[in-house]
């Protein structure tokens, strides 16, 4: 069968197809009564019969590859963030914050990165500590993954276009937190999400990973199209930072010999 699993809010659809069109399952549906669900769940049907929880398969990560796993529980979130830095571009993101999820899709796509979060937060007043918590959260899985930064390129730079709009994004991880942020994004919200808080969601990443961080935007109009060159630049550039540099032998890239938070 084919499924599509729209957002939490929607029934999933099911369609029978033959034998011959079924390919390798991209990911499983797995029964689970209904008291066991906490967040997100859905239904089968519209009857709300039979609820499912939504599983990853299993994705075995390279031998030495940099992964950094956080859990960070408070009064007002859970978030659960896994980061692998040698993956193979493996989305699985699930905030509560619709918008959020796809720009974690664009970070792992574009950055070839394996961005696994979960995240359960007090939506229901708004989606300002979830952002926060979950930027918090994958720039600790950030550091925890670079280790002591051997071999690493160091310095990203990439300039993302998006129909018009244009975005600029370059970045050092340096150690020392920094963020600049100039993006004109002409409307409040994009869907549900309040545009105030991509600017909050980099400064969270910043302050945990300690990366230097310039974002700025060339040209553009439409608001969706902004943020997303923002993500895709932002990706690309961290790619290109947190990638081996052959000639460095494994040693660290920097004149005093050494890179760290503080």
């Amino acid at each position: 069968m084919e499924l599509f699993v729209p957002h939490p809010s929607v029934s999933v659809v099911v369609r029978s197809i033959s034998s011959s069109q079924l390919l390798k399952p991209s990911f499983l549906l797995v029964p689970t009564p209904a008291k066991q669900i906490k967040h997100p769940f859905v239904s089968i049907n519209n009857q709300n019969q039979n609820l499912m929880e939504w599983q990853r398969p299993t994705i075995t990560p390279a031998v030495g590859a940099r992964i950094g796993s956080v859990k960070r529980v408070t009064n007002e979130t859970n978030v659960a963030v896994e980061l692998n830095l040698d993956g193979v571009g493996s989305p699985d993101s699930s905030t509560g914050i619709p918008f959020l999820d796809h720009m974690l899709d664009q970070l792992a796509s574009h950055g070839l990165f394996d961005v696994h979060v979960k995240a359960v937060g007090d939506t229901h007043i708004d989606d300002h500590h979830t952002n926060e918590d979950v930027g918090l959260a994958i720039g600790t899985a950030l550091l925890s993954a670079l280790g002591d930064r051997k071999g690493i390129n160091r310095f990203g730079d990439f300039t993302a276009p998006l129909d018009e709009a244009l975005v600029h994004v370059a970045l050092d991880l340096s150690g020392r937190p920094h963020l600049s942020y100039d993006l004109q994004i002409p409307t409040e919200r994009v869907g549900t999400y309040n545009t105030q808080l991509v600017e909050h969601f980099f400064q969270s990443l910043v302050n945990t990973s300690g990366m230097t961080l310039h974002i700025r935007q060339l040209a553009g109009k439409n608001s969706h199209h902004i943020i997303e060159a923002t993500f895709k630049a932002f990706a690309r550039a961290l790619r290109q930072a947190t990638e081996y540099d052959p000639r460095r032998r494994g040693t660290v890239p920097s004149s005093k010999g050494v890179l760290s938070r503080s």
